[in-house]
């Protein structure tokens, strides 16, 4: 499978694409700064350099090329202001999606975050819930199969590979487990196409949480 990663320099997305590549999935790293390049070849993605908030849909539909799915794994970053959570967070993600659909990819995966229906922190934090929530919004009406992954609070703490999924209380989770979960939706877009849910630390492995997911 091709798939293309939009934030592939952030820390969830350099999990993933060693993962990925394992399993012998191609994998286009779409990246802004090129310095960053050879981070993505070492970790197994292949470089694509595009800029999420001053390209158009049709170049980021360049940048996408032939991917089977996308995965909008990009964020402003915890020292951007207010105005960079609307034009990356929100805005960012809306073009992408736009992107997907002229390259006619088969599955958008987005990485939101828990909570976003009470926003809650400081004012800046507030306004990136509101964003990732428009995102998610805008994904739900775009047409696209979609899948929404929404982490707790996200730690540097080694995986373990067993998680809860579902509809969620507050809590936390390794980026290396979310990282492992975005790898399985990608492999099973048949059982998580059309899923939305809360991904915490727990007690299940990655496959068996998910798939009770689609029994629900």
């Amino acid at each position: 499978m091709e798939i293309a990663i939009a934030g592939a320099h952030g820390q969830v997305a350099m999990h993933v694409h060693p993962i990925l590549s394992k399993r012998g999935h191609r994998v286009r790293g779409i990246i802004r700064d090129p310095k960053q390049a050879d981070d993505l070849k070492k970790a197994g993605a292949e470089p694509v350099i595009a800029d999420l908030e001053e390209d158009g849909a049709d170049q980021l539909s360049e940048a996408i090329d032939t991917a089977d799915a996308v995965v909008f794994a990009a964020g402003a970053g915890p020292g951007s202001g207010k105005e960079r959570k609307w034009t990356v967070d929100r805005d960012g993600a809306v073009k992408l999606m736009e992107a997907a659909k002229k390259s006619g990819v088969n599955h958008f995966i987005i990485i939101s975050a828990m909570g976003l229906d009470t926003p809650r922190g400081s004012e800046v934090f507030q306004v990136y819930q509101k964003a990732k929530a428009e995102a998610d919004e805008a994904l739900r009406k775009s047409g696209l199969d979609y899948t929404i992954i929404k982490p707790g609070r996200l730690t540097n703490d080694p995986g373990t590979g067993k998680i809860k999924a579902g509809n969620l209380k507050r809590g936390e989770i390794p980026r290396e487990d979310v990282a492992r979960v975005i790898a399985y939706v990608l492999d099973h877009p048949d059982l998580t196409k059309g899923l939305e849910f809360d991904v915490l630390s727990g007690e299940k492995p990655v496959d068996e949480a998910i798939a009770e997911l689609k029994e629900q």
